[in-house]
């Protein structure tokens, strides 16, 4: 399927998570290839020497940034206009989760690569952020108001990777808005979609479609 763009993906990964809600959405097809992170396929280092998923293979070139693959997919279609559903400061939101959120997100899960940081106090730094989506999901079921937008899909995996790092204390928080939210999500017939379990590719397997 020469035409058909090839997706490297792993299925837990947040950042290849909202790679895959965009395409689905879009209802672009790709060819799937799910990776194993301690062993990741030469075809895929090639591509993108950086060796981080998403990364997406069209006839026009390698894309291996997340938001850049959720834009490329819904500007070739957007049957959701999840694009039109995100004003700009909803949009702001997006670097906000990728800068100081996903660094305190990393030093909560991942504490003992950050021996010299306390790990409470990162989840606190985190939670600040989560309180101020709790604030604007307050009367609201998305970020942008009564329909989900690209941020909503951004963002939400990393939510919800916080969420697990202690699901205890998520749920004792007063984020009832923001657990609100995730809870949709997760229960949803879209995050159910994209995160199907596939067996890790290998060069010569059968070719996997996604969606």
């Amino acid at each position: 399927m020469p035409h058909t763009p090839i997706l490297y993906s792993f299925r837990r990964c947040p950042y290849a998570m909202r790679a895959r809600l965009a395409l689905a959405s879009s209802g672009q097809q790709v060819q799937l290839r799910e990776i194993v992170l301690r062993d990741k396929p030469q075809a895929m280092l090639d591509a993108s020497p950086k060796g981080t998923v998403p990364v997406l293979i069209t006839e026009k070139g390698v894309i291996d940034e997340s938001l850049d693959i959720m834009h490329w997919a819904l500007r070739r279609n957007d049957p959701e206009g999840l694009i039109n559903a995100m004003p700009d400061e909803i949009a702001a939101l997006i670097q906000l989760n990728d800068g100081p959120f996903k660094t305190a997100l990393d030093q909560t899960k991942y504490a003992v690569r950050y021996p010299d940081l306390d790990a409470q106090q990162s989840r606190a730094k985190a939670a600040e952020f989560i309180a101020k989506l709790d604030t604007i999901l307050n009367g609201q079921p998305w970020l942008g108001g009564d329909r989900a937008g690209l941020a909503d899909l951004a963002i939400l995996p990393f939510v919800r990777q916080f969420a697990h790092t202690d699901l205890d204390w998520w749920t004792a928080q007063p984020f009832e808005h923001a657990q609100r939210w995730l809870a949709a999500f997760k229960a949803s017939d879209r995050f159910a979609a994209i995160m199907t379990k596939y067996t890790p590719w290998k060069d010569g397997d059968d070719v996997v479609l996604f969606p």
